[in-house]
């Protein structure tokens, strides 16, 4: 499938991590230049700098089949600071991106997280959760893709086209236990999507899409000692509960949302708009009996 991607520019918020990492290779690969946004400049720049080196090394770029007049072939990736709770920090990072690349094609929405004094367990229950924590991560889910969006949109606005894909999780339609403030906060990206993907559509250009991808259980290093016992490298109790409800038999790879992330980046879903897309190995099609 020819995505046509190439001499787009995208920007990726929490590229620095696992899931948008791969999917700013991905773009890499098929010819988009790529400003990777991440709260930790290091960890943005690492993965800068590790995809351009293999850009390098296969030529820049050369997947890239048709690209749009004023475009070039070559892409790259920088490395950008940005703090994407932040409205001037994300104006900021909306300058010196367009200042770098000269416009932004592609918004992915990837920041989040969460934290444990948010989630209940053994130890804290629902009761003694705290309130600031819990608004926090809600706000780290959702509004880390409201502020961007509300940024980059304006220039989608103006342009009369662009594309939004935010990463949302299979936890934004069906709770998972313990993680309740997350669990809303994505809930809350789900409404959201549809929400922009209209008044997108219906205040500025048909040609603007918003949509969202809900991942399953992805095995990161920053959610390994969660799924898998360090001693035996098997799966830990709650690895094991999850993976008796993923009908494919297996977790997740951050290489395994690539795929559908740049389908929905590209205009083969040109008709494609407001729609939560899960990857998640079934988890969300079974009902558990």
């Amino acid at each position: 499938m020819d995505l046509r991607l190439g001499g787009k520019i995208a920007v990726v918020t929490g590229g620095g991590g696992a899931i948008c990492g791969a999917i700013a290779r991905g773009l890499a690969l098929e010819g988009v230049s790529v400003a990777i946004w991440d709260i930790s400049l290091q960890a943005a720049e690492r993965k800068a700098e590790k995809i351009n080196g293999e850009l390098r090394d296969i030529g820049q770029g050369l997947r890239a089949q048709e690209l749009q007049p004023g475009r070039s072939m070559r892409s790259e990736v920088c490395a950008f600071e940005c703090d994407v709770l932040s409205t001037v920090k994300v104006k900021a990072a909306v300058e010196r991106t367009i200042e770098r690349f000269g416009t932004i094609d592609i918004l992915l929405n990837g920041a989040g997280g969460s934290r444990k004094e948010a989630t209940t367990s053994e130890r804290l229950s629902f009761f003694d959760l705290d309130p600031e924590a819990m608004e926090q991560v809600v706000g780290l889910n959702y509004m880390s893709a409201v502020l961007p969006s509300k940024e980059v949109g304006r220039v989608f606005a103006e342009k009369r086209s662009g594309v939004i894909l935010n990463i949302s999780s299979v936890s934004g339609t069906r709770p998972l236990t313990r993680a309740v403030s997350y669990c809303s906060g994505k809930a809350a990206i789900n409404n959201f999507t549809q929400w922009l993907a209209v008044y997108m559509a219906k205040e500025h250009s048909p040609a603007i899409r918003v949509n969202a991808i809900a991942p399953g259980f992805v095995l990161t290093e920053q959610n390994r000692f969660l799924l898998e016992d360090p001693a035996t490298k098997g799966l830990t109790e709650r690895g094991s509960a999850i993976l008796a409800h993923v009908p494919m038999g297996r977790l997740g790879t951050p290489e395994d949302i690539v795929g559908a992330a740049l389908w929905l980046l590209s205009d083969q879903a040109r008709f494609v708009t407001g729609a939560v897309i899960p990857v998640d190995g079934g988890f969300s099609a079974q009902s558990g009996v």
